[in-house]
């Protein structure tokens, strides 16, 4: 297990419980359909959030306008790193993940043709300041450049418990690996906040408690804040900080895991569900 990464991975200068990203009113619209009506939330950081709620409740849609690849129609997302104010809602995908953002997707979007070092490696590029035309014109720097971080997927790569598949192509491998490879390339960008997309969605439950135990990990040892979707209510209630509950684009819950158990309008929403998750509420 790597303990002391050469890139820190949480390159942020906040300590834990101060607020780190912050989402105001957000509404997000596609045609007559209101996706988002007026979400707002505080993520602190350092913590695990799981946003919860049925399905159609919003939940990717609000991940998607943190990472930048939805454009709300109203509100503001602002995202403190590195003692700056960035406002979200301005930038674009690429620029919000080199702001200290990485997401990871529900239908997993790996390189499958290529190995599980070159799919982690392009993670880095996010970072890497030496392009294509530099790498032919100053071979040297961009050598250095790529051995360093070589050498920080590598810590990645221990961390992951992924060495024995290192050199394998990612489309054979099991699906559990692949999300595994996935949660590797989001966190070889160095984010300050992971953005996970239902990370455990189609595992057994052994494959879940490894990727619980690798969340943790990345969160504990590494300071990495964590906002993930997830639909395994055992495990939102087991590893998560703080809990934001929504239902048809609006929150109707919003803090700690005993708190929104007891939340009638938690209760409420999920008895329409015949997903059995409310049992657990």
């Amino acid at each position: 297990m790597a303990h002391a990464m050469e890139h820190d991975l949480n390159g942020s200068t906040l300590q834990p419980g101060d607020v780190q990203l912050e989402v105001e009113n957000v509404k997000l619209r596609f045609g007559g359909v209101t996706a988002l009506a007026g979400v707002g939330l505080e993520v602190k950081q350092s913590e695990i959030i799981a946003i919860i709620g049925p399905n159609g409740a919003g939940k990717t849609s609000l991940l998607n306008c943190i990472s930048g690849l939805y454009k709300p129609q109203e509100g503001r997302i602002t995202f403190h790193n590195n003692g700056r104010d960035f406002n979200l809602v301005k930038m674009s995908p690429h620029s919000i993940a080199r702001a200290g953002v990485a997401r990871s997707f529900q239908n997993i979007e790996l390189f499958k043709h290529m190995t599980v070092l070159q799919n982690l490696m392009s993670g880095c590029h996010v970072h890497m300041k030496t392009g294509l035309l530099d790498g032919s014109l100053y071979w040297g720097a961009a050598q250095r450049e790529e051995i360093e971080y070589r050498k920080f997927v590598e810590e990645i790569i221990d961390l992951l418990e992924i060495e024995a598949i290192r050199k394998k192509t990612v489309g054979t491998l099991a699906y559990g690996l692949q999300k595994r490879v996935e949660l590797g390339r989001a966190l070889a960008m160095e984010p300050a906040i992971l953005l996970l997309d239902e990370p455990m969605a189609g595992m057994n439950s052994e494959e879940k408690e490894d990727m619980a135990r690798f969340i943790l990990d990345v969160n504990e040892e590494h300071g990495v804040t964590i906002v993930l979707i997830e639909h395994d209510m055992g495990v939102v209630m087991d590893i998560s900080d703080h809990i934001v509950v929504l239902d048809f684009g609006q929150k109707i819950g919003d803090g700690a895991p005993d708190e929104v158990r007891q939340n009638p309008r938690v209760i409420e929403a999920y008895l329409g569900e015949d997903t059995g998750s409310f049992a657990l509420f």
